[in-house]
């Protein structure tokens, strides 16, 4: 009786102690979701930070992209709009109290309140309307007979310049490129001219005994010109 008492009791201790441990293992495995589950929001926050991260680059490489653009064009549109970069100015006295410059571009001549530049290059009277134009100017409008002398003290006297007065239609019906008035009284033509209907443009030049004038010329001839333009009040 001993014997099996004893033997009953080892094998209920047995059993207990394998109890355990299978109480053990079942802790393990009831704690192992628990484990799993803490690790997933960490995982989320960093695909979020990472997905944030990216995100941020791709704006800031699309801003650099569009600022570069965005400054090209700019700098396109205000080089555009820029005809003259370096003006020569001077002051006129306007009253006792008030002072105003007055500018012309770089290398081109003033006289009263316009603004001339001589060219030394040929071309039609058509393409020397186009250069003034680019330059924010037109050609040469003679007004009074002061501006005539100013102009030829400036000039060549082997050369002719074109200047802006027409007949468009070939019927003596001259016109000024700024549409200002054409004055009879204030012309400075050559003796003779103008001559000849089919020329229909005007040049100033210079004849030996007889001085500077006005002649009538093809308007495909190819001879220097003047530019004319306001000054520039600063």
């Amino acid at each position: 009786m001993t014997s099996e008492v004893t033997y009953a009791e080892v094998s209920f201790n047995n059993e207990s102690k394998s109890s355990g441990v299978n109480s053990s293992a079942a802790s393990k495995a009831r704690a192992a979701p628990h484990k799993s589950n803490a690790g997933f929001p960490k995982l989320l926050c960093a695909s979020l930070l990472t997905l944030f991260l990216l995100m941020a680059i791709s704006f800031f490489i699309a801003f650099v992209i569009f600022f570069q653009k965005y400054s090209q064009l700019l700098e396109k549109k205000t080089t555009k709009g820029l005809v003259h970069t370096t003006l020569e100015c001077v002051k006129k006295n306007m009253t006792t109290e008030e002072t105003a410059w007055n500018c012309c571009p770089k290398n081109w001549k003033s006289f009263s309140s316009s603004c001339y530049f001589i060219s030394t290059e040929s071309a039609t009277w058509q393409e020397s309307e186009n250069k003034c134009v680019r330059m924010a100017a037109h050609l040469l409008v003679i007004n009074t007979q002061e501006e005539q002398k100013f102009i030829i003290r400036n000039l060549e006297q082997n050369s002719a310049y074109f200047v802006g007065l027409s007949d468009p239609e070939g019927q003596r019906r001259w016109q000024w490129v700024d549409q200002t008035p054409y004055n009879e009284s204030a012309t400075f033509w050559h003796e003779g001219e103008p001559s000849h209907t089919s020329e229909r443009c005007v040049l100033v030049n210079f004849r030996y005994f007889r001085g500077w004038g006005w002649n009538d010329v093809p308007c495909y001839d190819r001879q220097r010109s003047v530019c004319e333009m306001m000054t520039i009040h600063l």
